[in-house]
């Protein structure tokens, strides 16, 4: 069996100003490489937001209206900021970094390397690393996203006894719009989460969480209802 992972099964592209990433791409996880070059043509440095006290932004990031920027936050860059954003103290935004309309990075929070789309919620000691997240994706509190094998070598995706190699040596997750995971929880390298999937606290998950599921425990997944 061919595992299929295509950006419209997992993402609302309406829900994202840069749509264009994704064309041409099979694999969702096929923008990672892409977003580099394509931050680098595209982004036109500027803030159309508002900067409280001096928290440090790099020359290569760009800052949507309305947007706030609090003391303390560390946006190193390129990145991308939308509209309506809290950038808050503590937040540390790295390099080649997505962060879309109304979403809200917090304190202890720290980005690389990944696409956020509209209204994401990364808000208390969280680590994302090499991921995307679609629109209203929630991590609470201390969830981690881990994006490299101890091993350090390619990450692959795995559902039940099958696999595909991603071809990356980092890559964190593919989160589907509106998918929530619970305080303390760890995603490992390669893990995708469909749409509106919910992972309890704590939690320890690899491989594919299909969409609209409740995993209790790595073991024990049940389907959502509501």
């Amino acid at each position: 069996m061919s595992l299929s992972f295509p950006p419209a099964e997992y993402l609302d592209l309406a829900q994202t100003e840069h749509a264009a990433l994704f064309e041409g791409v099979t694999q969702a996880w096929e923008v990672l490489p892409k977003l580099k070059e394509y931050l680098a043509r595209t982004i036109r440095p500027g803030n159309r937001g508002r900067i409280i006290g001096s928290p440090f932004i790099g020359e290569h990031v760009f800052i949507g209206e309305g947007t706030v920027i609090e003391p303390g936050a560390y946006i190193k860059g390129p990145a991308w900021i939308g509209a309506g954003c809290e950038i808050r103290h503590g937040a540390y935004i790295r390099e080649n970094v997505i962060v879309g309309a109304g979403s809200v990075v917090g304190n202890s929070s720290e980005i690389k390397h990944s696409i956020l789309f509209a209204r994401c919620q990364v808000p208390h000691f969280n680590y994302v690393g090499d991921s995307i997240l679609g629109a209203r994706v929630h991590l609470a509190a201390g969830v981690i996203v881990s994006n490299l094998k101890l091993n350090g070598t390619t990450i692959d995706v795995r559902a039940g006894g099958d696999v595909v190699n991603t071809g990356l040596r980092k890559f964190g997750a593919l989160i589907g719009d509106e998918a929530e995971v619970g305080c303390q929880a760890v995603l490992n390298p390669g893990s995708v989460l469909g749409r509106r999937t919910l992972i309890y606290p704590g939690v320890c998950w690899r491989g594919v969480l299909k969409a609209g599921s409740i995993a209790k425990t790595a073991e024990h997944v049940f389907e959502r209802r509501g």
